[in-house]
């Protein structure tokens, strides 16, 4: 039976891992995620599992990759800065296709910025993790139930690819308390054999071996290309948005995560004063809903991206829409939050603007 609970994100997202047979955890204290570190200690020994903390972001992302190579299903989490700090470890894990799940609880930035909420981390989620040609798959919850959800999902997409996953989600969410709904495992969360782990021969199979180093030219493109039939594999396969209103909307705003939450009782508002809005939100960030978001452009005037960040997303929404629109931008940054009232005020600039050319809407 299911059973509702009223959990901290962080909380949400950790018993989700336990939940997904996620029996290996490593990682390093750093506010505004510490919750989940804290969560794992209590809970792993009770599952027959294993919790670490390292001395370092660098310890704890190396100790997934020895984790992973055994074939278990392993995580980590951290917050900006400590993001930062595993990122040659997130290359070699797509460098050795192994799957683990990373959670990024956002942060101000950058430097050490601030503990507040943020979305400054997109591009490195979905563009820069780390050094070479690769791919993170990277899912961004919008609630304390897809906190849970979508951990739960990453640990299945990870085994399913062979692929890390991030969970890219912020303070904002880390912290707030909603009740969840804790299903019960299915059976796709069952560990699956995995023949590629390196788990002992006795003498029975040719040794595994699992490594990123690959000396010859040929070899190492050879391996690159393979790797990206993958991801092409996933961009048909794993894309995941979810639209409100957006069927006669003049402007779509594109929003994820929390501000998505206060972009959709900005679109409220503006619905009731007469100004026809709607909600584009992304969960995968990477793969990019661009298909979906180009059909919407084929009836829609304007695109508004709502985020907590400089606009690290437009460029993402002018290539889904190949430019065929003007994509505008309303942000806060540094542990700011948008305000609803604040985004129905430039959706009504915006309407105002086009209104005024040529005397008419355009």
């Amino acid at each position: 039976m299911s059973e509702k609970v009223l959990m901290k994100g962080n909380e949400a997202v950790a018993e989700a891992a336990i939940i997904a047979d996620c029996r290996h955890y490593f990682g390093y204290p750093i506010t505004p995620q510490n919750e989940i570190g804290a969560y794992m200690a209590k809970r792993m020994p009770k599952v027959n599992g294993t919790f670490l903390q390292a001395e370092s972001e660098i310890a704890a992302i190396n100790m997934v990759i020895g984790a992973s190579a055994a074939g278990k299903r392993t995580m980590t989490s951290s917050s900006s800065p400590g993001i930062s700090l595993k990122s040659e470890g997130l290359s070699y894990l797509a460098g050795c296709d192994l799957p683990a799940v990373i959670v990024n609880v956002q942060r101000g930035g950058p430097g050490l910025g601030s503990i507040q909420p943020a979305q400054s981390d997109y591009l490195q989620a979905t563009h820069s993790a780390g050094h070479g040609d690769f791919h993170m798959l990277s899912l961004a919850p919008y609630s304390v139930q897809e906190m849970f959800d979508l951990t739960y999902q990453a640990f299945v997409l990870a085994d399913r690819y062979r692929i890390t996953v991030m969970v890219l989600t912020d303070a904002i969410l880390g912290q707030i308390m909603e009740p969840v709904v804790i299903a019960p495992p299915k059976s796709e969360s069952t560990l699956a054999t995995k023949n590629w782990a390196v788990t002992g021969t006795e003498k029975k199979r040719p040794k595994n071996i699992v490594n990123s180093l690959f000396l010859q030219p040929e070899e190492l493109e050879r391996s690159n290309k393979k790797r990206y039939e993958k991801y092409a594999l996933i961009e048909e396969k794993e894309v995941r948005y979810q639209t409100y209103l957006v069927d006669d909307a003049e402007t779509v705003i594109v929003s994820y995560g929390a501000c998505a939450r206060v972009a959709k009782n900005a679109i409220d508002q503006l619905r009731q004063a007469g100004i026809k809005a709607g909600l584009f939100r992304p969960i995968s960030l990477w793969p990019f809903p661009k298909k979906a978001l180009l059909s919407i452009s084929e009836h829609t005037k304007t695109f508004l991206a709502v985020e907590m960040s400089m606009g690290q997303m437009v460029e993402d929404i002018e290539l889904a829409i190949r430019c065929s629109r003007p994509v505008e931008l309303y942000c806060r940054v540094g542990g700011m939050v948008p305000t609803p009232e604040e985004i129905v005020d430039k959706v009504k600039e915006i309407h105002s603007n086009n209104r005024g050319k040529n005397g008419r809407n355009v």
